[in-house]
């Protein structure tokens, strides 16, 4: 299988997914009045199909035991049902983030969910996996913890009529954070396997990178089977719709929505891959600093913060230097 073989080309992965995770969510954009219930069904098939041709493909690059399908052999039933349900709960973390953007804006849910879900994960991560630097480390969390908190800051003080985020919202931003924040423990479970170290670099019965993200994608796809129909039938927004409008949306809006897989698919291997060499802790939360990749699209292109006071673009960039010196400080924490 492909690995970065040196530091410098893993963090340009993380920082890859990093931009992958911060703007897969564009593509909901571009389905006008489409339901996001919908849009999943569609996500749900993007990124199982994008992490099946990378098994395949970078995964099974010069075989060998590490290749996709050998590694899937040796695997333990118990490292393929962690790897499964840490996909279960990202599904419905991704599903109640997408319903959060429709209710107080692609700027400020992406900062608050993905802000908790990286102190989280990061920090059951490493207890889990330790690699690194722990102070460095968590002083990049801190920052980019400081971040989020300017995100709320500046969001507050725009001043734009009309533009106060709900309490409910605010709620579904802060449920879908925490259940982020548990989907790399899974994961990071379920690289351990035994525990006992093979002579590929990987854990005896435990998951390669590559395995790992089929498996993740997998129960993710799976769990919209579950989620999805109850959204539908109790929806966060609107009121309850039924298979009719998938079926009558525009073909666009399905290769928008497996398009908006692939990317988040893409940024996940990227990401699990480069926390081979550098430690999954790091890359996670290198990759989780997505936030100010989605705040961009928000501030840029959707004018989310057009007309707002000047004290709110303060917080942005406060917030800006803040997530920069995060991940100046993440990525000096490899050892």
């Amino acid at each position: 299988m492909f690995v970065p073989a040196t530091f410098t080309i893993a963090l340009l992965m993380t920082i890859l997914s990093t931009i992958c995770w911060g703007s897969w969510a564009n593509t909901f954009k571009r389905t006008r009045n489409y339901r996001f219930e919908l849009f999943g069904w569609d996500f749900g098939v993007g990124i199982l199909f994008i992490s099946v041709v990378l098994a395949f493909t970078m995964g099974s690059h010069a075989g060998g035991p590490t290749a996709f399908l050998a590694n899937l052999h040796q695997a333990t039933p118990a490292a393929l049902v962690y790897g499964m349900l840490g996909g279960f709960v990202f599904s419905i973390a991704n599903l109640l983030l997408v319903g959060a953007i429709e209710l107080v804006g692609l700027a400020i849910a992406f900062p608050l969910a993905i802000g908790i879900a990286l102190v989280e994960g990061t920090l059951i991560s490493y207890l889990i996996h330790p690699s690194g630097n722990a102070t460095l480390l968590f002083a990049g969390v801190a920052m980019a913890l400081i971040a989020v908190i300017f995100i709320g800051f500046g969001y507050a003080a725009r001043g734009i009529p009309g533009a106060v985020p709900t309490r409910k919202g605010i709620i579904i931003c802060l449920i879908s954070g925490v259940l982020m924040g548990s989907w790399a423990p899974f994961l990071a479970k379920a690289f351990q396997g035994t525990g006992v170290p093979a002579d590929t670099g990987l854990m005896v019965g435990g998951v390669s990178p590559y395995t790992g993200a089929v498996f993740m994608t997998l129960g993710a796809f799976l769990c919209g089977f579950i989620i999805i129909p109850i959204l539908m039938k109790k929806p966060l927004t609107g009121t309850p719709i039924t298979m009719e409008g998938y079926v009558k949306a525009p073909f666009s809006y399905h290769l928008w929505g497996i398009l908006s897989g692939c990317i988040w698919g893409l940024g996940t291997t990227l990401n699990l891959v480069a926390g081979g060499k550098v430690g999954l802790p790091i890359s996670y939360a290198i990759g989780q600093a997505s936030p100010m990749i989605a705040t961009l699209w928000g501030v840029f292109v959707y004018k989310e913060f057009a007309g707002a006071r000047p004290k709110a673009k303060m917080y942005l960039a406060l917030m800006f230097a803040s997530y920069v010196l995060a991940l100046v400080l993440i990525s000096r924490a490899y050892s």
